[in-house]
């Protein structure tokens, strides 16, 4: 993601990448150890994205989305709220209410997260994105403090009874994105 918008040129075409991570936790720029509770064999990495600590692994949707803010004619929060929404109405055609929450970005479900975002932009590009728990081991959650958060509850679509593939969860995630990125 680092090469790819480093490299871009005012004409490169904004991408979006759909990934699932083996275990590991993810350190943003803002992370403090300290939320790094009993992290074990699973390997914690600093990346360059916005945020504190979080989680990921298999059976967890990632979507990465590498644009051009600028050329989108769009600002960082704007871009937060996007993605919000992306999986907001993603939850909700599966019966889901979910909300966004001023003070802490990401998405939630009677206050448990299920999704969260992590942004870096650089040059006007945007790159990182949201995670979106699917159907995945949630107990590594437990071994920090999510978002830097204590104690805050995580949830996952199928423990709200949803069961899907992480492709079909991908298509609606997307769908949204595209369309409020071509508005």
């Amino acid at each position: 993601m680092r090469d790819f918008t480093a490299q871009r040129a005012a004409d490169t075409a904004d991408e979006i990448w759909l990934v699932e991570h083996p275990p590991v936790f993810t350190l943003g720029l803002n992370g403090k150890k300290e939320h790094l509770l009993s992290p074990g064999a699973i390997p914690v990495v600093e990346t360059d994205r916005g945020g504190q600590v979080t989680y990921h692994g298999p059976g967890q949707l990632i979507v990465y989305l590498l644009i051009d803010i600028k050329r989108q004619n769009i600002g960082p929060r704007q871009l937060v709220s996007i993605l919000e929404n992306a999986m907001i109405q993603t939850l909700a055609q599966y019966g889901l209410k979910a909300q966004a929450k001023a003070d802490a970005p990401g998405v939630y479900i009677n206050n448990e997260k299920i999704g969260s975002i992590g942004l870096r932009i650089k040059k006007g590009c945007s790159y990182h994105g949201l995670s979106l728990n699917n159907h995945m081991d949630l107990t590594p959650f437990q071994a920090i403090n999510p978002c830097g958060y204590p104690g805050l509850k995580i949830t996952q679509l199928f423990e709200q009874g949803i069961d899907v593939s992480l492709q079909a969860l991908a298509l609606p995630v997307v769908s949204s994105l595209l369309q409020d990125l071509s508005t």
